[in-house]
């Protein structure tokens, strides 16, 4: 049974790569959408294939809340992935839709947008990738999977995020496989 999935990016898009490129898993990629008009996310999914949507932060945000749930309503989803989207969602949006986020760090240590950062100042020796249930707080869902990564010395901000990364490819990917068969199918 094929689920269709909507991929949230916003940023280089390696997170949304992983998931492109997973053939283990049974999906269909029915979009990206972004609000970064400069997402590398989006000529990621263009080269795939895949349809995507440019939905830039509005003067409302009431507006901008409207415009993401009627376009993932559109899609007939049954599965949002959070992959690198830098914007909070509206409760409205996360009470409608099952949605899953990847975020950088071992939650519920360090949560928002400056994980690595945050984890490098607290100093300390484990961070590592969280994979969890998007709710109407900020990286507070339940969590799915969690996958541990070691702090080395000399580590700055950008060598530790790498390493990170590198873990959460293929623990989202992971995650996606271990919910599919609990999601129900929007037909």
């Amino acid at each position: 049974m094929t689920h269709r999935v909507v991929l949230l990016a916003s940023g280089s898009g390696t997170l949304a790569q992983a998931i492109i490129d997973a053939e283990e898993l049974e999906i269909e990629i029915v979009a990206l959408i972004s609000d970064n008009p400069d997402a590398q996310a989006l000529k990621r999914a263009q080269e795939s294939g895949i349809q995507t949507f440019l939905l830039p932060m509005k003067d409302s945000r009431d507006e901008w809340n409207e415009g993401i749930i009627q376009t993932v309503v559109s899609l007939s989803a049954d599965l949002v992935v959070s992959a690198g989207f830098m914007r909070i969602l509206p409760p409205d949006f996360v009470n409608r839709f099952p949605t899953i986020n990847s975020h950088p760090a071992l939650l519920p240590q360090f949560p928002g947008a400056h994980a690595v950062r945050d984890a490098l100042a607290a100093g300390v020796s484990v961070t590592g990738t969280t994979v969890h249930w998007v709710d109407d707080g900020v990286d507070t869902g339940p969590i799915i999977t969690q996958m541990e990564v070691p702090v080395l010395p000399g580590d700055d901000e950008a060598t530790l995020h790498e390493r990170i990364k590198k873990v959460e490819r293929g623990l989202i990917v992971a995650t996606i496989a271990l919910i599919l068969p609990t999601l129900e199918r929007n037909v």
